[in-house]
């Protein structure tokens, strides 16, 4: 009886013990190195005079591992003392990765957690592991594997290499649509980025696996049948599978396409008493009768909110309210616009600018402080700041004053470098292979101006040009400048063209904008040249005086993605060149260029007319070099200077002509590539017309040449391919009108690339 008395006491004793805990006087540290003990107890949260059991002696333990410091811990109670011994993490030296080709390192590394000088944590590199697999899967290399290292050194420090073993990537080897009845799979597999693989694209991404990129796809195919007039359409499944083999993907997308529905009964809920409903009804993009489409919807918001903010209403909200009719499948559109009272700017405020002065800035605006607020007007600054690139990111901040229909608007632009040093390398029919090298300043001074040096030197021409541009002209709208050039050309084996001309040019020119489309510039220069001519067999210097002007015309649409252009661009000049130098005429030139983009954009129709006309002063004789001639480029399928009147002796030899009328009509169109590679082939039909000589040059030795100025005209194919270092152009012309003694060329070739 009395032993099991004494061992309950002893039992309650211990519970009680293990309950209360003991009261600390003293928090010994030890196994330290460096890190203070006072700063170990601050981390343990625990202080002197504190009840510590076993239970809050553990939590200690777990808050001082989970600081990330120490890789052990131990914590225990002697008597009214805590001890802590602690031993501490090592520090990382470096975070390498090893092994990684496909992925970039700075990719990978915005994964990694784990940095350099902090302590070394195991748990840590778990979790980046995950994050950089995922950014491999991604990519579609789901057989990556990435193995951690630690690398022990002195004073305990480590050395973390993460070990990459990529493997190689799943590619999608068969992209299938279920439920699809309008549209052919070849059709749909063109309406989403994912694609089917082939070696040929090795350039792109696109045919490997990426669950984020299946998700987007599916986005793409309610885009692509909302603007085929399917409103109802949805995609019930997409489903990627690993063939037998485990090397390659399968996808499913399983839609239901539902019926076409075509634009019914076409309303506006226009609140406005001061803006004309046939404003707001002249720049509808949607029709009744035609086939819905969501992105002529969206269009048509877009342009009511800028037809009303032009009135000076702005932020108002344009919803679109549809009401579909299942009986004559067609859907009723309400444009509702909600009200909001007349908005002024009451100040513009230019901020981010640290190099670019505020009045370059305010020149490219084309609102200022007072006028009504527009957010047409807006964005059109914006895209006016982005355009001279002296600019990483524009943004137009506006922001309502209290009690009143005023807006402040702040325009804050993010600089960056506008010099450029560049180099090229060419090749062309005309001059052979080329390579050059220029300094560019596009904001010279943080003034807006344009300075440029720059030298060529190709197989049959050299060239080196100093420019300068000052485009707002005593603060106005007048862009001014000149250019100091010297130009060599070794012609005189060159084709039909036969001359050498080293020219040294000065010039100065003065332009202004006549309208949103129409601009024109007013040129003087003085030019100063030696001449070789292989009739006259010698050298003969020349000196040219000119003043012109250039009437210009430019009103493109453009599909960036697809780099093709609808819209006119036209020039009209005329110049005299006299003053007492050694040739007097008239130069009259015109040209235009009309373009039309069609089927969503990828195939366009261009063609152009280019006329220029040489007016001697009474008897005047204008040298052959400067004449016109055609050939190569102007008029492929035959050389360079290849056609019009020739010396009867050597029928290589072109005479030139004072006159000249050429044209073309081209078609390009998509071919079997994928268009991100951005190759198009194209067929044409040229023309051209070489006017005659001047009378001293219808005889030679008394025995008349070659003369005429009749009709030429070729067909041909050709590709074209924007590689992504600079354009190329490979075409085959064959002449359909040619005179016996012209010179042919059947293939021509051009590129030029940037670096």
């Amino acid at each position: 009886m009395i032993k099991r008395y004494v061992f309950s006491v002893i039992a309650v004793m211990s519970a009680a013990s293990v309950a209360y805990g003991d009261v600390i006087s003293k928090i010994d540290v030890t196994g330290n190195k460096r890190m203070d003990a006072e700063s170990i107890r601050i981390l343990s949260g625990v202080k002197r005079g504190e009840d510590v059991n076993t239970e809050r002696a553990n939590q200690i333990a777990k808050k001082l591992k989970e600081s990330g410091y120490f890789s052990k811990i131990n914590v225990n109670i002697s008597g009214s003392v805590l001890k802590i011994f602690v031993t501490e993490a090592p520090i990382i030296n470096t975070v390498t990765i090893e092994g990684n080709d496909d992925v970039s390192t700075d990719d990978l590394k915005k994964e990694i957690r784990l940095k350099e000088r902090a302590a070394f944590d195991e748990s840590v590199i778990g979790a980046d592991v995950r994050r950089m697999l995922t950014v491999y899967q991604r990519k579609g290399f789901f057989g990556t594997k990435i193995e951690p290292k630690k690398i022990d050194l002195s004073d305990n420090r480590v050395n973390v290499v993460y070990e990459v073993t990529e493997g190689h990537p799943t590619y999608i080897t068969d992209i299938s649509f279920e439920g699809n009845k309008k549209f052919s799979d070849r059709t749909l597999r063109g309406a989403i980025m994912s694609r089917e693989h082939a070696w040929w694209r090795f350039m792109t991404q696109f045919d490997v696996f990426d669950e984020d990129r299946i998700q987007y796809d599916q986005q793409l195919l309610h885009q692509f049948y909302m603007q085929n007039g399917y409103v109802d359409f949805t995609v019930t499944k997409a489903q990627g599978t690993f063939t037998p083999d485990r090397q390659y993907y399968s996808v499913v997308f399983h839609v239901n396409e539902g019926q076409p529905y075509d634009f019914g009964k076409i309303t506006i809920d226009n609140p406005f008493k001061d803006v004309p409903d046939s404003d707001l009804y002249d720049v509808l993009k949607v029709k009744t009768g035609n086939i819905y489409n969501i992105e002529t919807v969206e269009e048509t918001i877009s342009a009511l909110r800028g037809a009303v903010a032009d009135h000076g209403y702005a932020f108002i909200n344009v919803e679109p309210i549809p009401k579909k009719n299942d009986v004559d499948k067609t859907v009723d559109l309400t444009f509702k616009i909600e009200k909001t009272n007349r908005i002024y700017l009451n100040a513009i405020n230019i901020l981010g600018n640290v190099r670019t002065f505020d009045s370059v800035i305010e020149q490219s605006l084309p609102m200022r402080a007072g006028d009504p607020f527009s957010l047409q007007t807006i964005e059109e600054g914006r895209q006016n700041l982005m355009h001279t690139r002296f600019f990483k990111s524009v943004e137009m901040v506006p922001t309502r004053l209290p009690d009143a229909n005023l807006m402040n608007l702040d325009v804050k632009v993010e600089e960056q470098p506008t010099g450029e040093l560049s180099g090229g390398l060419g090749w062309s029919n005309i001059n052979g292979f080329m390579v050059d090298a220029g300094i560019t300043e596009n904001n010279f001074m943080g003034r807006g101006q344009i300075a440029q040096i720059r030298a060529s030197i190709a197989q049959y021409q050299r060239q080196a040009l100093v420019s300068f541009t000052e485009p707002y002209l005593f603060g106005r709208q007048l862009s001014g400048g000149f250019d100091v050039s010297y130009t060599m050309y070794k012609y005189a084996n060159r084709g039909g063209f036969g001359y050498d001309r080293d020219s040294f040019s000065v010039a100065g020119r003065l332009g202004w904008k006549l309208t949103d489309h129409w601009s024109q510039v007013m040129r003087i220069s003085a030019t100063f040249d030696d001449n070789y001519d292989l009739q006259i067999g010698g050298w003969r210097k020349a000196q040219l005086y000119t003043v012109g002007t250039n009437l210009r015309y430019y009103n493109l649409d453009t599909d960036f993605e697809q780099n093709t252009h609808t819209g006119v661009v036209s020039n009209l000049g005329v110049a005299y060149t006299g003053f007492g130098g050694t040739e007097t005429y008239f130069r009259y030139s015109a040209d235009i260029t009309g373009m039309v983009k069609f089927f969503d954009g990828r195939w366009q129709l261009r063609s152009s007319l280019d006329f220029g006309y040489l007016q001697p002063i009474g008897d005047d004789y204008i040298s052959r070099v400067y004449r016109y001639f055609l050939g190569g480029e102007s008029l492929r399928g035959f050389d360079v200077a290849g056609v019009g009147s020739r010396n009867w002796y050597n029928r290589n030899y072109s005479l030139g002509g004072l006159w000249k009328l050429n044209g073309s009509t081209q078609l390009n169109f998509p071919i079997f590539i994928p268009d991100e590679y951005q190759v198009k082939g194209f067929v044409f039909a040229d023309y051209g017309m070489l006017g005659e000589p001047p009378t001293e040059e219808k005889y030679y030795a008394g025995v008349p040449n070659l003369i005429d100025h009749d009709l030429r005209t070729s067909v041909g194919v050709g590709i074209f391919w924007n590689t992504p270092m600079g354009p190329m152009n490979f075409s085959w012309g064959w002449p359909l009108k040619l005179n016996e003694y012209d010179q042919e060329q059947r293939f021509l070739l051009s590129f030029e690339t940037q670096f």
